[in-house]
């Protein structure tokens, strides 16, 4: 099953299967008036995944978080966050839970570890055996690289620093499950080497599930264990970003040394060339290189796939309209 076939399969329901479920969205629909911003999504993930949610802009990726998040109520389907239906969470539900917006606008005149300990107070009645709430202050600044920083005022601080502490403001009661929106915006190289430690600190060693959204495709690839892409409302393509690459069948390319010169190949079988290729050649094949498509090759191919398939049919709905 290759094209458009593939792509509007039915999403697969996560890769995990060794731990508790903790997001479950079935038939997930959203309508405004007369128009679908949802039209049947479904998906699930499992107790430390990393799962990035990317799509073009108007896809209905903030209105699945908003949903997820108990800020919005749907049209219909069944939606289950940490077993509890988000539309009915209560607050003990919601201390399980983390969000980093793109930014936060207020504070201005609190200091950083002030106001992560105000904050950290209000998770203290929801500790319990399992997750000791809130993280400790000290060991929260130095995670998110602000200890030098702990004692300015928030308005002093500068935009990458002041998005670091919008992540940890988003994880100081330790959540089960992390919203991350656009979370490295405004982040320096090293800041977002560090980040993505956290990032992986946080679903490795406490078991945190994360969904983010972020129009960084090389930041997705290198962060979740699963890319969901969302389009026209619904999950077009759900799996790693190697799964997802081998799917869309792209090509690659292949570079390598001969006598010492440089040749360049692209083809639809690395794997096939390159054993012919040293059938041929054996030993004296020198500097190969394999380069596969980047995520970002395959989300854009298979966006314009979607797209020009949705064109395609409404073509042919306005065909049969006229005649």
């Amino acid at each position: 099953m290759t094209g458009l076939q593939e792509l509007n399969a039915p999403a697969r329901v996560s890769g995990r299967t060794d731990g508790s479920t903790v997001l479950d969205v079935r038939d997930l629909r959203m309508r405004y008036g007369t128009n679908d911003v949802l039209d049947g999504v479904t998906f699930a993930a499992h107790r430390g995944e990393v799962l990035a949610l990317l799509g073009p802009n108007g896809a209905g990726k903030t209105t699945t978080i908003e949903i997820l998040e108990g800020f919005r109520m749907r049209s219909a389907g069944e939606v289950r966050v940490l077993g509890v239906d988000p539309g009915h969470g209560d607050e003990r539900w919601r201390a399980r839970l983390g969000v980093v917006l793109q930014s936060w606008r207020d504070h201005a005149k609190w200091r950083v570890r002030e106001l992560l300990a105000q904050i950290g107070s209000y998770y203290l009645p929801y500790s319990a055996d399992q997750v000791r709430r809130p993280w400790d202050i000290d060991e929260l600044v130095a995670a998110v690289g602000l200890t030098e920083h702990a004692g300015k005022r928030v308005g002093q601080l500068s935009g990458g620093q002041r998005r670091r502490l919008d992540v940890a403001i988003g994880i100081v009661g330790r959540p089960e499950l992390l919203f991350l929106d656009e979370p490295t915006v405004g982040f320096d190289p090293a800041a977002r080497r560090e980040f993505h430690d956290l990032v992986h600190r946080l679903s490795d060693t406490d078991d945190t599930t994360i969904l983010l959204t972020t129009h960084d495709l090389d930041e997705a690839e290198k962060l979740a264990d699963r890319i969901l892409i969302l389009a026209g409302g619904r999950i077009i393509a759900d799996g790693s970003a190697d799964e997802l690459s081998r799917r869309m069948s792209t090509e690659a390319e292949v570079r390598w040394t001969h006598d010492d010169q440089r040749f360049v190949h692209t083809t639809m079988d690395a794997t096939r060339f390159v054993r012919e290729l040293f059938r041929q050649h054996g030993e004296s094949v020198a500097d190969l290189e394999v380069r596969r498509a980047s995520l970002e090759d395959t989300y854009m191919a298979m966006v314009r796939e979607f797209e020009s398939g949705r064109a395609a049919t409404a073509a042919r709905t306005f065909e049969e309209v006229v005649r």
